[in-house]
């Protein structure tokens, strides 16, 4: 482990690290939950990251996920593998495409954890589907001041009646918060291997475990 995650390995230990760095995560969206999750969990120290996303880079994009105005038109997930590497020197596999029933294996192939950090509910129901009986899936998502960090057996996909959601309200500090709660999430079951499920609403600053 480098001098990069140095204060991480005080707080992780060794032996995580280890652990951390060799699982290989599949991150399904690159917006402002999904880049920013990407980032936070290579920065914590893993290195074997997945990140799939057709969509290019807008300017209403730039307040909510970590890109810069030279990057507006760029796809999302080639400028993430790009600024990932130059931070930190982690090879990300950046897909720029869409993924459909038909290529869900082949992109979702060799993952030990999916991440469900899509935008609409179509995308989400393909990865809760064939995750269901594949691999362990994490499903993120938020709407107002509400957040959900939710395992594959216990998620329900949204209703589609409300899928463009590039124009609903969004205030940056519950998407830091919730991706702040996810790799917390994602680190404890690489550790012991628990799916733990949370709430969070940001009026009232509350973390709350999930039960159905």
């Amino acid at each position: 482990m480098t001098d990069a995650f140095f204060h991480e390995q005080l707080h992780r230990t060794p032996a995580l690290m280890g652990k951390l760095r060799d699982f290989p995560v599949t991150i399904c969206g690159a917006g402002a939950l999904g880049a920013n999750l990407t980032e936070n969990l290579a920065r914590s120290g893993f290195s074997k990251l997945r990140v799939i996303d057709k969509d290019r880079i807008e300017e209403r994009n730039l307040s909510t996920q970590p890109y810069y105005r030279s990057d507006v038109g760029a796809y999302k997930a080639k400028i993430l593998t790009n600024s990932l590497y130059r931070a930190l020197g982690i090879a990300v596999d950046g897909r720029s495409q869409e993924l459909t029933p038909i290529n869900v294996k082949q992109l979702l192939n060799g993952s030990a954890l999916v991440i469900d950090c899509f935008d609409n509910s179509i995308a989400r129901q393909i990865v809760t589907d064939y995750c269901a009986t594949h691999i362990p899936c994490l499903h993120v998502g938020l709407a107002s001041d509400y957040a959900e960090i939710i395992w594959n057996q216990s998620y329900r996909v949204p209703t589609s009646a409300n899928d463009d959601v590039c124009d609903y309200p969004l205030a940056r500090n519950l998407v830091l918060l919730t991706v702040a709660v996810a790799c917390e999430v994602i680190t404890s079951f690489v550790s012991s291997e628990q799916q733990k499920s949370f709430t969070v609403t940001l009026t009232d600053f509350a973390i709350k475990a999930f039960d159905l």
